[in-house]
């Protein structure tokens, strides 16, 4: 009765940001270990169920019961996690992260004091380094050097992506290692080439890359393969692995991702 008790009085404390509508939930368990290992939360065999969510004067417990995605592309997820209570809510993946460290409270790595804790187009890395470049150049400002006018590169026509499920063909071009910022290592990945969008008209991408899965580490891939699969695309660059040998280096900008591939046909 006191646990039920302290965790009614904890509910009317926590601010909740319920999810916009449907949100994406896991396929199965394979599946949520794979997620879980992308946000950093877990890469144990056996995932990770329950998570400490973390204010200055309690703390309670939650799972994750799905993700949204959002971005141009939908490249980038939130995470809906749900409290002992029924309560569902919205996290950054990499604030429920931060939580789980026993220093949390003392000084928070989006110093997000200010600032809606669960709102993706807030929550973001990439806006606290900018914060941080703009009060940089306010205290040290540094003279405007005049710039010669360079002449205008011709900009290269926008591939427009489907949004929804799509059928694909390609082949293995390479293996590489990518850096994930979430769990601090580097991700296996595996490098499509001649990737086409099989559709009216069809699209030619090019170059592209997706995570390295269990699913797929089941097809035995080897460079020359040839693929065919379903699956979604979005507009994400493949940034490079942190310290490793060449092999696993691309040496060609790869600009699209393909995401969690499914009904793969393999053939030489």
């Amino acid at each position: 009765m006191v646990i039920e008790h302290e965790q009614l009085e904890r509910s009317s404390l926590t601010r909740y940001v319920s999810p916009k509508g449907d949100f994406e939930g896991f396929r199965d368990d394979e599946h949520y270990r794979e997620k879980l290992k992308e946000w950093g939360l877990s890469s144990a065999k056996e995932a990770k169920r329950e998570f400490l969510f973390k204010e200055r004067n309690y703390q309670r417990v939650v799972t994750i019961k799905g993700y949204e995605t959002y971005g141009k592309s939908e490249e980038y997820n939130t995470l809906v996690i749900e409290f002992q209570d029924g309560n569902l809510c919205c996290i950054h993946p990499a604030f429920l992260k931060e939580m789980q460290a026993s220093s949390f409270g003392k000084e928070s790595m989006l110093q997000l004091e200010e600032k809606d804790f669960s709102t993706p187009e807030q929550v973001t890395v990439t806006e606290v380094k900018e914060e941080k470049k703009e009060l940089k150049s306010e205290s040290n400002p540094e003279p405007k050097k005049a710039k010669a006018a360079k002449p205008k590169k011709e900009k290269e026509p926008q591939i427009e992506l489907p949004v929804d499920k799509v059928h694909f063909t390609a082949s293995v071009k390479q293996f590489a290692l990518t850096y994930n910022p979430f769990n601090e290592e580097n991700d296996e990945v595996v490098v499509l080439e001649n990737v086409q969008i099989i559709q009216e008209p069809a699209i030619e991408l090019g170059l592209a890359w997706c995570s390295h899965s269990k699913t797929l580490k089941k097809f035995e891939l080897a460079p020359g393969d040839q693929l065919e699969f379903d699956g979604k695309v979005a507009k994400k660059k493949l940034a490079k692995g942190k310290d490793v040998e060449e092999e696993f280096i691309v040496d060609t900008p790869v600009l699209y991702k393909v995401n969690n591939p499914s009904k793969i046909v393999k053939s030489k």
